[in-house]
């Protein structure tokens, strides 16, 4: 009872933050969601192609149920999971992470918990694992992600919500008055110290 309990909840996050990650492309321009956002090159389209890659890696070969369709090249040393070249279109990625949902979704459903996986990119002892740790993996990872992009929508556009309904409209007197009086706190803290 309680594998079933923790699957379906498991689960039920994993689909709730893989529209999350979705959610922060709507209204950007193609340039917006591919540009780089950081001094990494970290950038909104890319982490969504991250993320769709490593989901369909670890719920595809990790249980030795491969993707049916090939995967962008996975941590490269040029990183090229992470960002998106211009021969592909931002409605490919969106559909390639979406197939990878149904892929994925396939392997939860059809496994038990307790299902044996093999990471060979994990170092030992990890590298043998179950469905469960790889679930909470993935959705760990999901999340991290989501937190960046929250971030970077952020930074572009004052866009804020983990999640469309829990978005509010921007009300910038307030939010200057609020950043207003943690910097006045921080340099507080710091004047005193001096």
């Amino acid at each position: 009872m309680i594998d079933e309990f923790a699957k379906q909840h498991l689960h039920r996050g994993l689909r709730r933050y893989r529209e999350a990650l979705l959610w922060k492309l709507d209204g950007l321009s193609e340039y917006d969601a591919r540009r780089p956002l950081t001094a990494t090159g970290t950038n909104l389209l890319g982490l969504v192609k991250h993320v769709a890659t490593a989901e369909a890696r670890y719920f595809g070969e990790v249980f030795d149920r491969p993707s049916p369709e090939p995967l962008p090249r996975w941590q490269d040393h040029d990183g090229s999971d992470l960002w998106v070249t211009e021969d592909e279109s931002r409605e490919q990625i969106i559909d390639f992470y979406r197939r990878t949902w149904e892929h994925s979704d396939a392997t939860i459903d059809e496994l038990p918990l307790d299902a044996a996986g093999h990471v060979p990119w994990w170092s030992e002892p990890y590298p043998n694992t179950n469905l469960f740790a790889v679930m909470v993996h993935v959705l760990g990872e999901s999340i991290r992600h989501a937190g960046h992009t929250d971030i970077l929508r952020e930074g572009l556009d004052g866009r804020t919500g983990s999640f469309a309904e829990y978005e509010r409209p921007i009300d910038e007197e307030a939010r200057a008055a609020h950043c207003a009086k943690i910097e006045q706190a921080a340099r507080a803290v710091t004047l005193r110290k001096v």
